[in-house]
């Protein structure tokens, strides 16, 4: 099965990352393709995916692990008629072991060249526009990583590189060996770590940002107060969401509510606290001189007609502040194993100097 646009696609505005790469201010985060957060079916997956690019999201993210590629093939039902106004970014480097917690990182040759071929013939197409090395393999240095990477880009397969939870010190090691496009880890209200040492680097090599769970993992949005700490998906693995944390996130989370509701009486319309997230995200990255588009993903197109309207929302300075405080209070670690992200690494190198 595949799906043609209607060619009535909206316009949003671009931003242009790093080496020359220009997406959309907002892209769609397609692990929601898959059933992480809860069982989706094809019909619907496709269908949400769709209403992105008809809403003119171009910029779509992905990578081989989502659903075992099910991400990837239902991406490639879109292509048709539209490929070129597409920038898909997917990835490789975590191998499957028992799952979410339990996995395994690879960032050698073999592995990725035997994982853009599998890419590219699930995705139907020849090349990708940015390939990310998903986890920095520790047992392989990333300046060989983005080489083999590298030799993708000379072969047309690759146009841009991208790296995702690397640390500041390896952002500038890879940016040494090839032009980095864009630098994906996961940033918030709730999750502000990288200002210390990632964005700083992100910024001398001029590369893009492109945050993952801008609204954590459904904590910033309407619902916040609906999630359980043991429903059955994706969250249940992530500390903030075990019963001893999740009470003092959702209260956090209503005080982002509190600053939606301002807004929404400012506006004389919904302003939902998903859209403050994304607000939020972008006044931060422009505090901090970085280009950035976050990637917001969803199973439901109604969701993204919401995230789409945080393009242009402004915060009060007031508004900022009171946001600001708020990750310091925030209980939990962010990930399920801090070794896979730029902060446990970094914090596990500063222990041990």
């Amino acid at each position: 099965m595949t799906h043609e646009t209607n060619g009535t696609a909206a316009q949003l505005p671009t931003t242009l990352l790093g080496d020359g790469l220009v997406t959309t201010v907002q892209g769609y985060g397609a692990m929601s393709l898959s059933d992480a957060y809860g069982p989706i079916d094809d019909e619907q997956a496709l269908r949400t995916l769709q209403h992105a690019v008809d809403a003119g999201i171009t910029f779509i993210d992905t990578a081989n692990i989502y659903g075992d590629g099910r991400s990837e093939r239902t991406i490639a039902k879109i292509f048709p008629g539209q490929r070129e106004r597409i920038q898909l970014a997917t990835k490789f480097g975590i191998t499957k072991g028992d799952g979410v917690g339990k996995r395994g990182v690879r960032g050698d040759r073999e592995h990725v060249r035997e994982q853009v071929e599998l890419s590219l013939k699930r995705l139907g197409t020849d090349y990708i526009d940015l390939y990310y090395q998903h986890r920095v393999d520790p047992n392989v240095p990333i300046e060989d990583t983005v080489g083999f990477v590298a030799e993708l880009v000379a072969e047309g397969k690759v146009r841009h590189i991208g790296l995702s939870e690397p640390t500041g010190a390896e952002i500038i090691r890879a940016a040494a060996v090839h032009p980095i496009a864009a630098v994906q880890s996961e940033y918030s209200i709730f999750s502000r770590d990288l200002e210390h040492h990632v964005i700083p680097a992100i910024r001398e090599v001029g590369a893009g940002f492109v945050p993952y769970s801008p609204v954590s993992r459904g904590l910033l949005t309407d619902s916040w107060a609906e999630l359980d700490a043991v429903a059955p998906n994706v969250r249940a693995n992530f500390p903030r969401f075990f019963a001893e944390n999740l009470p003092v996130n959702r209260a956090l989370a209503g005080e982002v509510a509190a600053v939606a509701q301002q807004l929404t009486e400012q506006h004389d319309r919904h302003v939902s606290v998903a859209e403050v997230a994304l607000a939020w995200v972008s006044a931060k990255s422009a505090e901090f001189g970085v280009r950035v588009s976050p990637i917001p993903g969803t199973r439901s197109p109604e969701r993204i007609d919401e995230n789409l309207r945080a393009i242009g929302l402004d915060l009060a300075g007031e508004q900022l502040l009171r946001l600001d405080s708020i990750a310091e209070r925030v209980v939990g670690n962010r990930s399920a194993d801090p070794a896979w992200t730029s902060q446990g690494r970094e914090e596990a190198a500063l222990a041990a100097s």
